[in-house]
């Protein structure tokens, strides 16, 4: 297996078109998984708020008192979330409106001008369809698309890159009711090889790289059509909500 960064220079703005971006920077294969990461999905889809255009509500200015961040950010924590899942040490964890629990709604200030954050886009799946469909029709190729962000996670210290938007493989490899080495059934081993692509394309990726997309070339998947939401847990699952 590869992992084959793509370095994009130009500032991604609304008029780019991401699979032409991509096009030009590298070429693909059928059956290449390519893996995006989410601030370039964000900047192409107008999802870059100017903080100065954002009105506090009350209830964002009292938590910005109790927790020491801005509060044109916290209100769009607020409005980009279904609910708040922890605030401490000035962390607040949310799902936000997608379903995803994260650190701030995903609401990002790097890679940015000062006085602007990004916010995630409004349906990475659909944003991750585009892209593939945009390049099989301009080079006939069928890949894979994953769009990926940064995650932290309960009980481990650093973060990892994760699936937010997918589009072309299933995000879970189910190995229930295969055997083991010793001829044991497995009954509920499920990884997440979306969120493992994901973690593996950010070795090369970075942060400060100038390389948003990664190719994952040879490795072996069923093209099949999914969405990030199967990531998931549902919260009658979930041990710590």
């Amino acid at each position: 297996m590869q992992i084959i960064p793509i370095h994009i220079e130009k500032e991604i703005v609304p008029s780019d078109v991401l699979s032409k971006l991509i096009l030009n920077s590298c070429e693909l294969n059928n059956g290449d998984i390519l893996v995006v990461a989410q601030k370039i999905i964000s900047k192409q889809e107008g999802r870059l708020i100017k903080l100065s255009t954002v009105i506090p509500s009350l209830l964002a200015e009292g938590i910005s008192s109790q927790y020491q961040k801005d509060p044109r950010i916290i209100e769009l924590i607020l409005s980009e979330s279904k609910r708040i899942i922890r605030m401490n040490n000035g962390i607040i964890v949310v799902e936000t409106n997608d379903g995803f629990i994260c650190a701030n709604a995903g609401i990002d200030e790097s890679n940015v001008e000062s006085g602007y954050v990004t916010l995630l886009p409004i349906n990475s799946d659909i944003s991750a369809q585009t892209i593939r469909n945009n390049i099989l029709e301009q080079t006939k190729k069928n890949v894979a698309v994953i769009i990926s962000d940064t995650f932290g996670r309960p009980f481990r210290m650093g973060q990892t890159n994760c699936a937010i938007g997918i589009s072309g493989l299933n995000p879970i490899l189910d190995y229930a009711g295969t055997f083991d080495s010793f001829e044991k059934i497995l009954r509920v081993t499920a990884i997440a090889i979306a969120d493992e692509l994901s973690a593996a394309a950010e070795l090369v990726m970075g942060k400060s790289l100038k390389c948003p997309v990664a190719i994952i070339r040879d490795y072996s998947f069923m093209m099949e059509e999914h969405v990030a939401g199967e990531l998931i847990r549902p919260e009658h699952e979930d041990l710590f909500r």
